[in-house]
């Protein structure tokens, strides 16, 4: 029986998920995914593979994953179904027909993450479960030069959790960017990589915080990353501002890339 793979476009709110990855005795994004496959596929077992494995309160605007149904749908038949079957703080955005060998995770050429930061005084209770708080006052030209110190292909040790299970911690960030709303005091941390280690981006920016504030320079990233050393860089910030915004593919320009030239 040939089997038609799909890729998928997937939004989630992290908040009541014990992150993306399924494991017993937890809600998470997989398992949501693929009890919603169960009833499109009549009671057959479906497995999910995505592109990453968010933590828990990680939020994803364009997570990506696939799977083989053992028969054809209409992606747009498809899309709707899934869109009935998964609970309201999971949306599927977009599902199309695969190339029988596509691989959400594997054939990931790179990933953007924001990271929102609330600089007010007070809290904002509308955005506490996507933005982190942080009250203290920060400057964003100190910023924007760590920011710079960060981009590049380097051995990111010092940003990665000790669980981390990747032996090379060499990646690559093309873009480190932030922008500022002078008016709500909201801070957006853009991340593009080839990839990511586990809690990078939160230990990046539990670092860049200390920069914003004044309590590091920006100038000694390039010490940190040298050092290799969890110890050297800051604190690894809450999960709630963190979203995975895009993956990209083959084909798909990154941001902070330069532009391949194309010969005939």
């Amino acid at each position: 029986m040939k089997k038609t793979r799909y890729k998928v476009t997937v939004a989630y709110d992290g908040t009541h998920f014990s992150g993306y990855q399924v494991q017993p005795n937890a809600r998470t994004v997989q398992g949501e995914l693929e009890k919603a496959l169960i009833k499109i596929a009549k009671g057959e077992n479906i497995r999910v593979h995505g592109a990453g494995r968010t933590d828990a309160g990680v939020h994803a605007r364009g997570q990506v994953i696939h799977f083989d149904l053992p028969f054809y749908i209409h992606p747009k038949g498809l899309l709707t179904g899934l869109n009935t079957s998964t609970p309201e703080d999971v949306t599927i955005v977009d599902v199309e027909e695969a190339e029988a060998d596509f691989h959400a995770r594997y054939l990931a050429k790179g990933k953007m993450y924001t990271y929102r930061v609330d600089n007010s005084r007070f809290a904002d209770p509308f955005k506490r479960l996507y933005a982190y708080h942080h009250r203290y006052p920060m400057e964003r030209k100190r910023v924007e030069k760590a920011l710079k110190h960060m981009e590049g292909t380097h051995d990111f040790t010092s940003f990665a959790s000790t669980h981390s299970d990747k032996e090379d911690k060499v990646r690559t960030i093309y873009q480190a960017r932030v922008s500022v709303d002078e008016e709500t005091n909201e801070w957006l941390f853009t991340f593009v990589g080839n990839g990511f280690l586990y809690n990078m981006i939160r230990i990046l920016m539990g670092t860049l915080l200390e920069v914003a504030d004044g309590r590091r320079e920006a100038d000694d990233i390039p010490s940190i990353i040298e050092a290799k050393d969890r110890e050297s860089a800051g604190l690894t910030l809450s999960p709630v501002g963190l979203c995975m915004e895009k993956v990209y593919y083959e084909g798909q320009e990154m941001p902070g890339t330069l532009k391949e030239d194309h010969h005939d």
